[in-house]
């Protein structure tokens, strides 16, 4: 490369919405915005054994837009491969990355015991991608600064994190690399999120990296709170069992504040809610101690919580598991790829009068995108179980702003950038999002594809 000119490579998230990884190359530096697992078709979580793209010692900084593990999932494999540079990101995006990648580690070791004792692996003997002891050594790593501070990475790069409404500590990465502004924006929150505030503003950049998770659709304008008690209501009437597979991060604090607000406004049926997730409950403690990140008020974060049964330990989990009294349950994870729903649909799946509720975006090749698509059976535990029960969707919940919210954040840029790459989405929603903006903001888009690579100056 010359003088002034630098390189931006796309090693994941590019035609998927998993795997995030966007490499920033000068002469002096490797910067690695993101670094997510792969997640969903087989193909895909492949690429996750494989050998990584550079020599990870080659790398001599992180800087991670949120705690999602489709952006912070290889973090620990990273270091265990050779990264030593710093880890940057916000004060609640550190805590909760350590929450979701001790989890991630802890399933993976579970899972593979699991096979092995089963003997249902492919291979002679199945392994964790990475332990809990990867985790715990890959956390001494990281390094936590406030939004609008702007940090010196050497003479030629720097960078400050904005908000971007999507998760508790969510932001987007404002950077300066010689003299060009380039704009990566990680996950972009709504326009109106419930808990969080909305996504910064910005009004230039030279390049754009933008999400494109819901480039191809709009979220329904529904009342959310009405869709859920709808939903609530149904399954109580039949004496079911709801089970929402939930994110532990956003999802679960968002879910917890609307059966609150029903409980308060006395529509809510007299019915027990579970929150079957250490890694759910972990994380709503790291919301109430960022109340600062929240756009709701300290009476609402210090009640809404009151009516919930926090189930932390595996007996207690069991017994709310066998019971088959009507209840709503809330658990991970979300694309149901693992964790606790696994148990709740292991017992209560092949029974019509219970309900499973979708409350977030399912991945291509999750069981979640499976029986959203309509499949009658699904495996898990190394055994296909038949799908009998009620299946609902509630998509407007969604942390992801839809087509006209991107290019509503868009239109705050008071020019076109030179270049705007559009990634973190599936081919037709880059596709449709793309042709969108050039009908409303008469801006090209470019799609990169896995491990392209563009020279910029």
């Amino acid at each position: 490369m010359q003088n002034n000119e630098f390189k931006l490579s796309f090693l994941g998230g590019a035609g998927t919405v998993t795997g995030s990884k966007i490499l920033i190359e000068t002469n002096d530096k490797r910067v690695l915005v993101d670094c997510g697992l792969f997640q969903g078709l087989k193909e895909l979580r492949l690429k996750n054994w494989a050998p990584f793209p550079i020599d990870p010692s080659s790398i001599d900084e992180l800087i991670l837009t949120h705690a999602h593990l489709d952006h912070c999932g290889y973090i620990p494999l990273l270091v265990k491969k050779g990264f030593k540079g710093a880890i940057h990101c916000s004060n609640p995006t550190r805590e909760l990355a350590e929450i979701i990648l001790l989890d991630s580690a802890k399933i993976q070791e579970e899972d593979a015991e699991r096979a092995n004792t089963h003997s249902y692996s492919k291979h002679e003997k199945a392994e964790p991608l990475y332990r809990v002891s990867d985790v715990v050594q890959a956390m001494k790593q990281f390094e936590t600064h406030e939004t609008h501070e702007w940090v010196i990475l050497d003479n030629d790069i720097k960078f400050q994190l904005l908000n971007s409404g999507h998760i508790m500590g969510s932001t987007f990465i404002d950077m300066r690399v010689f003299d060009k502004k380039i704009v990566f924006s990680g996950d972009i929150g709504r326009t109106k999120p419930m808990l969080l505030y909305p996504p910064a503003k910005i009004k230039d950049a030279d390049y754009i990296i933008l999400e494109s998770t819901y480039g191809d659709r709009v979220h329904s304008k529904e009342n959310v709170k009405e869709e859920l008690l709808r939903v609530i209501e149904d399954t109580f009437e039949q004496k079911g069992i709801l089970m929402i597979p939930s994110f532990a991060v956003e999802r679960t604090q968002e879910l917890v504040y609307l059966l609150h607000e029903l409980k308060q406004e006395d529509k809510l049926p007299h019915i027990k809610i579970y929150l079957d997730s250490p890694m759910g409950v972990n994380s709503t403690n790291v919301y109430n101690k960022y109340s600062d990140w929240q756009n709701i008020s300290g009476y609402d974060i210090s009640r809404m919580y009151d009516d919930i049964v926090f189930v932390n330990d595996f007996e207690h989990s069991r017994a709310t598991v066998l019971d088959k009294h009507p209840k709503i349950v809330l658990a991970g994870s979300g694309m149901m790829e693992g964790g606790r729903i696994l148990h709740y649909l292991n017992n209560h799946i092949s029974e019509e009068k219970n309900t499973l509720l979708f409350v977030g975006y399912q991945g291509e090749g999750t069981r979640g995108r499976q029986i959203m698509e309509g499949s009658k059976e699904i495996k898990f535990f190394g055994e296909y179980r038949k799908v009998n029960c009620q299946i609902r969707t509630i998509s407007s919940l969604s942390a992801h702003g839809d087509q006209n919210e991107m290019i509503d954040w868009l239109r705050n840029f008071q020019h076109a950038p030179t270049t705007l790459f559009l990634n973190h989405g599936e081919a037709h929603q880059a596709d449709a999002l793309r042709t969108k903006i050039k009908h409303e903001l008469n801006w090209e888009a470019e799609i990169p594809k896995l491990g392209a690579e563009y020279l910029l100056k």
